[in-house]
């Protein structure tokens, strides 16, 4: 199978650095020259991996094309581009759905939508894709783990989830420059902190069947300081926040 990316930024990036470490088998993957850096650094890496001149060209040698570009430049280049009925579309776009593809493409190919992280790299993380299919979620389960969701209108609200991987970032920032700034060492106050927030990520993964209720109960005692620091940004509405957060970025997504 040959693969083609319209867009080379770090999602294409880090799909593409999955699908090299897996065993999925793949003949080919073309990628665009736009981004110089990143198509040379994939280069570097396997000689599956092949940068063509311009997306046109990408799209007649692909079996499975993924667009990995930001809406705006999506709606200025998909109209021109002339795809193949028997092609399947992989559409990484956040604002532009499923039926705009179509209205862009105008031909019958499958088209799907898939949420992808940059955890994808190593292959971890779930993968949203919608509408289910068969050999999609097979192909994303060897990257991740594919979750299938019928109702595009459903699938948006993932979206908002993916919004909160900068502020994740930045709490673990925050807490790590607040060790430093106790006196420790910048390289081992992020490596803690990165380290224990996996941790409990991972816990939380295998107990994920759990109500996560359990988790917070089980992680503190009576008077203890996990009790102390969760009653704390529960009377500073951390949490509420964090639901008005994600209504804001629905509230955009549903206005496009």
């Amino acid at each position: 199978m040959k693969l083609g990316f319209i867009g080379t930024g770090q999602i294409a990036k880090a799909t593409i650095l999955g699908i090299l470490g897996s065993d999925l088998k793949i003949d080919r993957i073309y990628v665009s020259q736009r981004n110089n850096n990143i198509s040379r650094q994939l280069s570097k890496k396997s000689k599956k991996v092949s940068i063509l001149k311009d997306n046109q060209e990408i799209i007649n040698k692909s079996n499975w094309i993924f667009l990995s570009v930001t809406p705006n430049v999506g709606d200025k280049i998909l109209k021109n581009l002339k795809f193949k009925s028997s092609q399947t579309i992989i559409n990484f776009i956040s604002t532009i759905g499923i039926l705009q593809v179509r209205k862009y493409i105008k031909v019958k190919a499958k088209i799907v939508r898939a949420l992808p992280l940059p955890p994808i790299s190593l292959r971890k993380g779930p993968v949203p894709i919608c509408p289910p299919d068969v050999k999609v979620k097979n192909f994303f389960n060897h990257l991740g783990t594919a979750v299938e969701i019928s109702d595009e209108k459903l699938f948006t609200n993932f979206w908002c989830m993916t919004a909160m991987m900068a502020p994740y970032y930045e709490m673990l920032n925050t807490l790590s420059k607040w060790l430093s700034s106790k006196g420790l060492k910048k390289t081992d106050t992020q490596k803690y902190i990165t380290t224990l927030f996996s941790a409990m990520s991972e816990d939380a993964v295998v107990n994920s069947k759990k109500d996560l209720k359990i988790l917070i109960k089980n992680s503190q005692t009576p008077g203890g300081l996990n009790e102390q620091a969760l009653n704390k940004l529960r009377k500073l509405g951390f949490y509420k926040l964090l639901n008005k957060t994600a209504n804001n970025v629905l509230e955009r997504l549903k206005k496009v």
